[in-house]
């Protein structure tokens, strides 16, 4: 039964292993045909995200004008901007925008990371502008009036196309009341236009020609970025106080590109050193530590794209940092095992039992790792946040590589008798080989 398991276990593992190397090699995914049976099978394309310090970007800062704010309400004024600017940026398309409010002296700024954004001057304007939306129409006189229904009644806006002309225009959606007033406007003034005003300007002025009952469409001159642009905004509202750009900070991708193989040459120096003393130290153990080690990054690499993990430079200490942890697990199972080996038990023995008497420590250690990470999660801000999961994420994955990748390899070449005791030995006493 227990042999029956532990195959179960190396089967599960080596699935997991192909699983990981689907997802870590590079390329646009794997694209498999097989026509006979019209199988067009085509895997998604998962690429590590990188922060602001590794591909570069802009970093802008504002200064928020609370001066008409009371000062009981400023914290939530704070709050409400960094989540509007949010919805903002993510509906831009900005890939892990960092977004956080700060305090100097007596200015509340907030602070936006932009990775990887490419028209600086256009993003800047979607953050700062003021969507105000209102439907007008012409007076006794000539003169725009308006009608009550406004953008507060909106409900959402979308970029669709002219069924006819497939020209990008704007559907709009209202809401319960927002139709109510748009059924009352349009049906006391069949015949003449109404006026779609932005922020003062009217944009389009379609004809009314009967009674509506439900939702509007603007029309207009738009290219298709336009359109997007002026749903986004639309639908992210109104600014709650007032901001202006106090900073704008381009970051290079050259810098970051540099970062980079730094950082990828100080881990492969880092890895082979660790993985040349566990085998030269622990011999087959080492070895199956080593080949465990190797399993561990693909792991984590693979989660961080499933996930879309963005790393930062801080992100890439966390991860060295994990090898480290992982590699100190196997330590702890080692020790044990040559403890055992040393009072005269078996090869198999002693391996069951180091793996049982580390498993304490390894999970009250890394439990505690844990717990701190999730404490810079969750009081920390960028990058902060990001060292904290990515530490997170190898420290879970580590003791599952520690104690059972480790644990399933040893069993298989024991109990297949696939090395000599000489190769099993633990350390500097003979006795281990009884």
């Amino acid at each position: 039964m227990k042999k029956r398991r532990n195959w179960i276990k190396v089967v599960f593992i080596l699935a997991l292993l192909m699983v990981a190397l689907l997802i870590d090699l590079p390329g646009k995914g794997l694209h498999f045909q097989f026509k006979p049976l019209k199988i067009d099978f085509k895997a998604p394309d998962f690429s590590i995200k990188q922060g602001l310090d590794l591909q570069g970007g802009t970093s802008i800062t504002y200064q928020a004008d609370l001066s008409k704010t009371e000062s009981s309400k400023q914290a939530d004024a704070m709050n409400s901007l960094r989540k509007v600017i949010e919805n903002r940026i993510n509906s831009f398309g900005v890939k892990e925008p960092v977004i956080q409010t700060t305090k100097v002296g007596s200015e509340n700024r907030l602070v936006v990371e932009l990775p990887g954004i490419s028209n600086v001057q256009e993003a800047m304007d979607l953050i700062g502008k003021t969507a105000q939306l209102e439907f007008e129409t012409l007076g006794p006189t000539g003169e725009l009036q308006k009608t009550g229904l406004s953008g507060k009644d909106l409900k959402q806006a979308a970029q669709v196309n002219d069924p006819n002309t497939n020209q990008p225009q704007i559907s709009l959606q209202f809401t319960s009341e927002g139709q109510k007033k748009f059924e009352q406007i349009t049906g006391q003034n069949i015949g003449k236009q109404l006026y779609i005003v932005l922020d003062g300007k009217p944009i389009s002025a379609p004809s009314i020609n009967e009674k509506i009952s439900g939702n509007a469409v603007i029309s207009g001159k738009f290219t298709l970025k336009e359109a997007k642009n002026l749903a986004i905004q639309l639908n992210a509202g109104a600014l709650p106080v007032p901001i202006k750009v106090i900073e704008q900070r381009t970051i290079g991708a050259t810098l970051g590109q540099e970062a980079i193989k730094k950082s990828i040459f100080a881990g492969i120096i880092g890895v082979v050193l660790v993985m040349l003393f566990m085998a030269l130290y622990y011999r087959l153990p080492g070895i199956m530590a080593d080949i465990a080690l190797v399993m561990y990054t693909l792991f984590v690499l693979a989660i961080f794209k499933v996930l879309g993990i963005t790393v930062t430079l801080a992100g890439v200490a966390a991860f060295i940092l994990s090898i480290g942890m992982a590699v100190d697990a196997n330590v702890l199972i080692f020790e044990r095992m040559k403890e055992e080996m040393q009072h005269g038990k078996s090869l198999i023995s002693a391996a069951e039992a180091g793996f049982k008497r580390a498993w304490t420590s390894i999970r009250d250690s890394n439990l505690a790792s844990i717990i701190t990470a999730s404490i810079l999660f969750l009081f920390g801000s960028g990058i902060i946040r990001g060292f904290a999961v990515v530490l997170i994420i190898g420290v879970l994955v580590s003791m599952f590589t520690a104690v059972n990748v480790t644990r399933t390899l040893l069993r298989l070449v024991i109990k297949r008798k696939l090395f000599s005791k000489g190769w099993m030995y633990l350390g500097g006493n003979k006795e281990g080989e009884r």
